[in-house]
């Protein structure tokens, strides 16, 4: 199940998903935390589920009964398959927040690497331990918060420079290039590259690209009455063929397949 409030970007599959709830971050770490996201699963014997996801450029500090682990920014989608019974509580950085976590965010694209972090994970699992999953939620984002909180000092002004360029690919579809996004700032491309570079570990015009590519599957999932050609227009794409080969070369299948498989649960 999945909440009414789901953002459901980077999802591929909702409907697939076990119980999944993101929860946004406290006021205080808004600067530093997007939201939180803890999926949960509960599977009879012999069944497994495949979570499927186009993750955000950005990177996820996640806590898991075995452990906490950093999983870098991606180049492409992600998959794992789920089985038996299983938690997890993650945390969706912003780009303030990962230069305190990892001063090299590049060094971890595309792999996850084991983070030491024990009162984390001790605090976290104790609260997923409880039989009220409602409350076991709660209390494991309070422990989170409190953790980021001591962990990860306020950005400064760079850091919040690097938030603001995240929040701008984000939120407006109209920036499919890096010189759109430079002149939205009024700063520099190079200082944009610099930007993306410390703060976020993957390009910039990746960054465009990852959002532009994670809103279109959510039409083409979410509106069966936009053609594939509205929905290229209205992201920015120069026409229908260069959506298909951008869903082409970072998912591997067109979005006419996406969306006649994406409807199905």
């Amino acid at each position: 199940m999945v909440d009414d409030q789901f953002d459901g970007r980077g999802v591929l599959y909702p409907a697939r998903l076990p119980s999944f709830h993101r929860e946004p971050a406290p006021a205080a770490l808004r600067e530093l935390v997007r939201w939180f996201w803890i999926p949960r699963w509960d599977l009879p014997p012999g069944r497994t589920i495949r979570q499927q996801v186009l993750p955000f450029p950005a990177s996820n500090l996640v806590v898991e009964p075995g452990g906490a682990i950093l999983a870098g920014p991606t180049t492409g989608p992600s998959q794992r398959d789920l089985s038996g019974q299983g938690w997890a509580v993650g945390a969706l950085l912003r780009p303030a927040a990962i230069f305190a976590i990892s001063q090299n965010p590049s060094g971890t694209r595309d792999v996850e690497v084991p983070f030491e972090a024990p009162e984390l994970h001790r605090s976290v699992s104790a609260a997923m331990s409880l039989e009220d999953r409602a409350l076991g939620r709660e209390r494991a984002i309070h422990a989170y918060s409190a953790w980021i909180s001591e962990h990860c000092p306020a950005p400064d002004d760079s850091g919040l420079l690097a938030n603001e360029m995240e929040e701008r690919i984000s939120s407006h579809a109209s920036i499919g290039r890096v010189d759109q996004l430079a002149s939205s700032l009024h700063i520099s491309v190079r200082r944009v590259q610099r930007l993306a570079h410390r703060y976020v570990g993957v390009s910039p015009l990746s960054m465009i690209r990852r959002y532009r590519l994670q809103e279109a599957a959510q039409h083409l999932r979410d509106d069966p009455s936009l053609t594939i050609t509205a929905v290229a227009a209205r992201l920015g794409y120069a026409d229908h063929a260069h959506l298909t080969a951008d869903f082409r070369r970072v998912l591997g299948f067109t979005p006419h397949s996406y969306r006649q498989d994406s409807s199905r649960p």
